[in-house]
């Protein structure tokens, strides 16, 4: 499923520090790092491109705000005074891998949670989401009000949210 420009903007804005740095370690100047993450952001939400999760956002912003970083520089014609390009693609690296990890603890932690689902929430999610079906079309072959499923999918979306963050938290704490 593609993420929606909300969640796509909501990834980026709890990572704006991150990227900012990226940046900043090009340019050398934070004035010029905000600039870059605020184009950054313009970018993923007006051209088009489709993210599949919140891994591919960041991977994808990160690498952006490089480029940014060094046509800034071009632009100002000022000489490199940032850190040599084989250090910053070491520090690419690292980010990438990072986010990479990230982003499969959190899928790890969003299948456990939906293996603990009752079998019930499990149907209406999978007629909702994998199936494609609309929330009508649900409510009639779960025979219940529309209105019951908005309420039952809110619930399920809270709780899987919580359980998520649950087992990222735990997660945490033992590699800790």
């Amino acid at each position: 499923m593609t993420l929606s420009e909300q969640d796509i903007l909501r990834t980026l804005m709890a990572s704006r520090d991150r990227i900012s740095a990226a940046a900043w370690v090009v340019v050398r100047d934070a004035h010029a790092a905000e600039d870059i993450f605020q184009n950054v952001v313009l970018k993923a939400l007006t051209k088009e491109v489709r993210f599949e999760a919140e891994g591919a956002v960041l991977s994808w912003a990160y690498i952006t705000a490089r480029r940014e970083g060094i046509d800034w520089l071009r632009r100002h014609r000022r000489e490199l005074t940032g850190l040599d390009g084989e250090v910053l693609g070491l520090l690419e690296q690292d980010w990438l891998g990072e986010t990479a990890r990230h982003g499969e603890v959190r899928t790890e932690a969003l299948h456990a949670c939906l293996r603990s689902l009752s079998e019930k929430s499990s149907r209406l999610l999978r007629l909702r989401y994998f199936e494609g079906h609309s929330c009508g079309e649900v409510a009639q072959k779960l025979e219940m009000g529309i209105n019951a499923v908005y309420k039952r999918l809110s619930r399920l979306h809270e709780g899987l949210k919580e359980c998520i963050e649950l087992r990222l938290n735990e997660s945490e704490a033992t590699e800790l």
